[in-house]
């Protein structure tokens, strides 16, 4: 598979993925949490999807479109394992989404940080809230979701807490 076709496919699985937990989350209240700004393309669909509302991003720094940017006190710039624990004091309630777009390209290393992440994430996150992600979490009090059709199992991840 060429890396054009593995980025086609992994974006749609995104998308298809974001789109439902949408649907899933709509009558819960709470922010929506976006760990990895990148370009901002996430970010725009999230938008689309849940208004311009309470939606924080995290990332180490900007480098998005500038149409694609959260204003200030919605962008969390720093180190997730520092600013997402950091971010419980912070943030005005519990989040109904969160989506972490967290791998690096070093696969042991993106595991890693999922492994290091998933308590504070769970801490963050409402009962019945939901978690999107390219990569997998083991952590129990989350269960697996089924995925959208047409998403190949392990090209993204669904889970829903306890």
């Amino acid at each position: 598979m060429s890396r054009l076709d593995s980025f086609i496919r992994r974006v749609t699985a995104q998308r298809d993925c974001l789109n439902k937990a949408a649907a899933e989350v709509k009558d819960l209240s709470g922010s929506v949490l976006e760990l990895g700004l990148g370009n901002g393309r996430t970010f725009d669909h999230l938008r689309s999807l849940f208004g311009p509302g309470d939606i924080y991003v995290f990332d180490r720094h900007v480098k998005a479109h500038p149409d694609c940017i959260p204003d200030e006190d919605h962008m969390i710039i720093g180190d997730f394992t520092e600013t997402v624990p950091a971010a419980l004091s912070r943030l005005p309630g519990k989040a109904r989404l969160i989506h972490c777009d967290i791998g690096s390209g070093d696969k042991s290393a993106s595991l890693s940080l999922a492994d290091r992440l998933a308590i504070d994430l769970s801490a963050l996150l409402q009962p019945g809230g939901l978690v999107v992600s390219d990569q997998p979490f083991d952590f129990a009090p989350w269960e697996a979701l089924e995925l959208p059709q047409g998403v190949a199992p392990g090209r993204y991840h669904m889970y829903r807490q306890k």
